[in-house]
């Protein structure tokens, strides 16, 4: 974890939210970049100072996983399974992996992207099989981009509160910590659904 910190920071040092938007989007292509660390990371630099404003450092990460969701979502639609069979171990892309992935897409639609954007591995890759299944593309931009708000947001959020202690948060976050922030990402954002749900309904 300390290299990839000491990585992170020199790219951000150097390149400021470039290096953030470069390092994130490779993250949604299946790069083993590690978001869970980078986003608290990129919300201490944040705090520091070594990156202006919170809510520009959440943007730009958001607007990186979907530049690189973008370049997964084309490379499953136009290089197709054959593609994948040959180079998607380089990126995690297995058939277990591939198979899970359907198996959201076949259970809840196109709000299998939501969901898969808040699983460890699935989420760097789930816009490659979402190409391959040629997903409707206003649904799979509108589901990437809540599912990254909401996970970029909080960990990026987290990280800028933690400020200097960041060593201690990405502790706690290797150690189970992240699924309870993520689960209370997903009831937040499902009950808000549902609320609207019923809204709707009601007019």
């Amino acid at each position: 974890m300390g290299h990839l910190q000491d990585i992170i920071v020199s790219l951000v040092d150097h390149y400021g939210y470039g290096g953030l938007f470069v390092v994130m989007a490779l993250g949604n292509i299946g790069a083993p970049i590690g978001s869970e660390v980078v986003l608290p990371l990129s919300g201490a630099l944040t705090a520091t100072g070594h990156l202006a404003n919170l809510w520009l450092t959440i943007v730009t990460t958001v607007i990186g996983e979907l530049a690189g969701g973008t370049v997964g979502y084309l490379i499953g639609r136009f290089g197709g399974r054959p593609l994948i069979d040959n180079y998607g171990k380089y990126v995690h892309l297995t058939h277990e992996n591939l198979n899970r992935v359907h198996s959201f897409f076949e259970r809840y639609g196109s709000f299998a992207i939501f969901i898969c954007r808040f699983i460890p591995v699935i989420r760097g890759i789930v816009s490659i099989p979402a190409g391959l299944a040629e997903m409707n593309l206003v649904h799979f931009y509108a589901w990437y981009a809540l599912g990254s708000l909401g996970f970029c947001g909080l960990l990026v959020f987290l990280g800028f509160e933690a400020g200097d202690h960041i060593d201690s948060l990405t502790g706690m976050l290797h150690r189970g910590g992240l699924l309870v922030a993520i689960g209370a990402v997903i009831v937040m954002i499902a009950l808000w659904l549902v609320l609207r749900r019923r809204s709707e309904r009601r007019a």
